[in-house]
């Protein structure tokens, strides 16, 4: 069975050698750092400073999380970046689902190295989504959207259900970090699932058109669905996460040691 959900922030030093370099990870909406703690924990044990915080709203109830915006949930990653850039010669972003595109709006903002993200979410499917604004003051919750995994007994301990105040946020977040993709210039790996619940292949195709002046690389994960930082594919993606940043710092060139395989359509 999975253990119980760990909803705590995590917080590592840099332990390598040569110039340090650190990683802010993201975990996603209405799910907390117990998602992405194993990916933080492998790059902390790589010898890389990592900070995972806690989202705002995030981690407590759904009732919380109604009652914040994604401004502060873009600030509580970028103050985590900050932290780092003070302490470290290069920064790479890492980000599961929202995650991913709190990620990439730090990429768009601030001088990363480089970025990683895991099934990255840029657009909302829900046909309510354009009326959640107003749908919000009569509908408060809906369903919800997490564990998405596809290995058995696993829990990736997001809210029963999803604030559509939050929703109406999220899709703010989503369309002005389109917005921004353009501005991004370090390179940028994804982490796709071939079986996603949650995210479509709009979210890919939105991130393919707006990141117009960094090198975008797809990697297919065969063996994950949405959470796939807590699925078969996560070993691959902790390794190959490792790889891309010694790549983009000038550690090393990455390696092919995933399960998975790369997608070089459209790169």
């Amino acid at each position: 069975m999975s253990p119980a959900p760990d909803h705590t922030p995590f917080s590592s030093a840099f332990t390598g050698t040569g110039a340090s370099t650190g990683v802010v990870v993201s975990h996603g909406f209405t799910g907390s750092p117990h998602a992405v703690r194993a990916w933080a924990q492998s790059l902390a044990d790589a010898g890389y400073a990592v900070r995972m915080p806690l989202l705002p709203g995030h981690g407590t109830s759904w009732q919380d999380l109604a009652r914040t915006h994604w401004q502060d949930w873009h600030a509580a990653l970028d103050a985590a970046y900050l932290e780092l850039a003070g302490e470290c010669g290069h920064v790479v972003v890492a980000g599961l689902s929202m995650g991913g595109a709190l990620a990439l709006r730090i990429a768009a903002t601030r001088p990363v190295a480089g970025t990683v993200v895991v099934n990255p979410g840029l657009v909302i499917d829900d046909p309510r989504a354009p009326l959640a604004g107003i749908l919000k003051f009569v509908l408060k919750s809906t369903p919800a959207i997490g564990n998405d995994i596809l290995k058995p007994d696993t829990d990736e301990g997001a809210y029963p259900r999803t604030p559509v105040a939050a929703a109406h946020e999220l899709n703010k977040l989503f369309k002005d970090t389109v917005r921004l993709l353009p501005r991004v210039t370090a390179p940028v790996r994804v982490y796709r699932s071939s079986v996603d619940h949650v995210v479509s292949d709009k979210s890919i195709a939105a991130l393919r058109r707006g990141l117009t002046h960094a090198p975008l690389e797809v990697i297919r994960l065969e063996n994950s669905y949405h959470v796939a930082t807590m699925d078969n594919d996560a070993p691959g993606i902790f390794r190959g996460t490792a790889e891309f940043i010694r790549s983009v710092t000038g550690g090393g060139n990455p390696g092919a040691a995933h399960a998975s395989r790369k997608d070089t359509a459209d790169d």
